[in-house]
């Protein structure tokens, strides 16, 4: 019953102009900083291993910055689950889409790097509304939330939800059917089929992904990166540059290159990355979990 109290809370929110949404969002955020202490403490340990430059209180400084940024992605979600099209629309830039466009209509196979940066969701909801793409889906613990998280990544366009359980030739054949895969591979899923590459300088587990879709499927790296503007003026989408000389013959080099690549970004605007997921939480043998 209180699920369903919040859902509908929720709908209500998305009538609301986004200046009034980003406010409230705002507000979570700081409440959530005072209160959530266990993914505070997350937070404070991963921007203590990545900006060791900073004293305690710059670094607690930007953990407040990015709890608000945290409470804006949660309830402005509600948008991407119940607005129209044609309110979204305007709401959604994309910046390099001409580059999209290009690959997709040369027939090329296209991967998307994607990393978690707090408004990733509002960014596929803008590639969905202009390509017919694919991205992968993890199935949620609690059936009320999966099933709003689900529709909402089925609202717009012809996009294919892939499971994390199914193969990798299901990722393979959707990019050689044209369509470009938004694909997040910067969180920490454990020792198996991860290896251990520098992120902000620590060790970190991460899967070697990209490089093997991308050589499994003859594809294009594109890094894509969604910023969350200021209150009121939407989202902006950076598709980027194709990379080149992608993938290499050593796959270690090329997951390096990726880290280095979204550690560059984050560091564009730090109080947005994901920092609330334990990136560290897999360790080298002999080495103590940090959190």
């Amino acid at each position: 019953m209180l699920r369903r109290l919040l859902v509908a809370f929720l709908w209500l929110l998305h009538f609301l102009p986004l200046s009034v949404l980003a406010w409230l969002g705002q507000g979570l955020g700081r409440t959530l900083f005072a209160l959530a202490g266990r993914r505070r403490h997350i937070v404070l340990v991963n921007l203590r291993l990545c900006f060791p430059e900073l004293d305690d209180a710059q670094r607690r400084r930007l953990a407040k910055e990015h709890f608000k940024v945290l409470g804006r992605s949660m309830l402005e979600r509600s948008l991407l689950w119940w607005a129209s099209p044609q309110r979204l629309s305007p709401l959604l830039q994309v910046n390099g889409e001409e580059r999209l466009r290009a690959l997709v209509d040369a027939g090329r196979p296209v991967l998307m790097l994607t990393p978690h940066f707090l408004g990733l969701d509002a960014g596929g909801a803008a590639i969905a509304m202009r390509f017919d793409c694919a991205s992968i889906y993890a199935v949620q613990s609690d059936p009320v939330f999966d099933a709003l998280l689900l529709g909402g990544r089925q609202r717009f366009g012809d996009q294919l939800l892939l499971s994390r359980q199914e193969s990798v030739r299901a990722s393979v054949r959707a990019m050689k059917a044209g369509r470009p895969l938004y694909y997040l591979p910067d969180m920490d899923f454990g020792g198996k089929d991860s290896i251990f590459v520098p992120f902000f300088g620590v060790q970190a587990a991460t899967i070697p992904g990209l490089s093997r879709l991308a050589r499994l499927a003859g594809a294009t790296v594109v890094p894509c990166v969604t910023r969350i503007l200021p209150a009121g003026q939407g989202y902006a989408v950076e598709v980027g540059e194709p990379w080149a000389n992608f993938p290499s013959d050593d796959v270690e080099a090329d997951t390096r290159r990726m880290n280095a690549w979204i550690e560059a970004a984050v560091r564009t605007m730090p109080e947005q990355y994901y920092w609330v997921h334990r990136r560290f939480k897999t360790r080298p043998p002999g080495e103590r979990r940090p959190y």
